[in-house]
């Protein structure tokens, strides 16, 4: 969602394509080269990613409080049906909670295999550093959300809104906040990711709003 706040070479773009069928390992492979263009074309893009859903999917009962939400309630409607229409009004309840980041403790494994996958250099671990960042601190936030009673998309703010309930991890998730702008290449940040940080979440997220329904993918 525009909001003013992206700053050049710092930002990723973000895109949603709702498809009328399933999409088609044709259709990803299309979408994954759109990415590596915009990245490679427009020096003002830190990362593009192309999500590809189709109507169904995105509409279906599982997905209301997943994709229905991001759609209805982050994604700006550029062009084509509005299909907030067709979705709920929502709330920042511990359904919500659940359905968005519940399933933290399913990536933790592929994190460690990216981890140990990818190159001793500081272009393959920096984009590591801050994509785990990012997803850690809104994983941290949607934890507390129900409680805070609200919605917010910048990550200091997430950070500080969490640390207000789990001052014991305070420090931890204002760094994660850090390097989710402001990248390092440091390994250190990622094995503490995954080997401390991330499970704690996981467990705690767990047991606070139980465990994200299971998708097909």
């Amino acid at each position: 969602m525009p909001r003013g706040t992206a700053r050049v070479g710092r930002s990723d773009l973000d895109l949603l394509l709702v498809l009328r069928e399933e999409p088609t390992e044709e259709d990803r492979a299309d979408a994954r080269s759109l990415d590596a263009a915009l990245d490679k074309e427009f020096a003002q893009v830190d990362g593009s990613g192309t999500l590809l859903f189709s109507r169904t999917r995105l509409l279906s009962g599982p997905e209301t409080h997943d994709l229905g939400w991001f759609v209805a309630c982050l994604c700006t409607r550029l062009l084509g049906e509005d299909l907030a229409e067709y979705l709920p009004r929502y709330r920042p309840d511990s359904l919500l909670a659940r359905e968005t980041n519940g399933d933290l403790a399913l990536f933790l494994p592929r994190w460690r295999e990216r981890i140990a996958d990818a190159a001793d250099t500081e272009e393959a671990r920096r984009p590591l550093v801050r994509f785990m960042s990012r997803h850690l601190v809104r994983t941290a936030f949607t934890l507390v959300m129900p409680r805070w009673n609200g919605w917010t998309s910048d990550l200091k703010e997430m950070a500080a809104v969490f640390a207000a309930y789990y001052p014991e991890r305070a420090e931890e998730m204002r760094q994660a906040a850090l390097l989710g702008h402001e990248p390092n290449s440091d390994t250190a940040v990622l094995r503490s990711y995954v080997d401390d940080l991330g499970p704690w979440l996981a467990e705690e997220y767990a047991r606070v709003h139980g465990v994200k329904a299971p998708r097909p993918d």
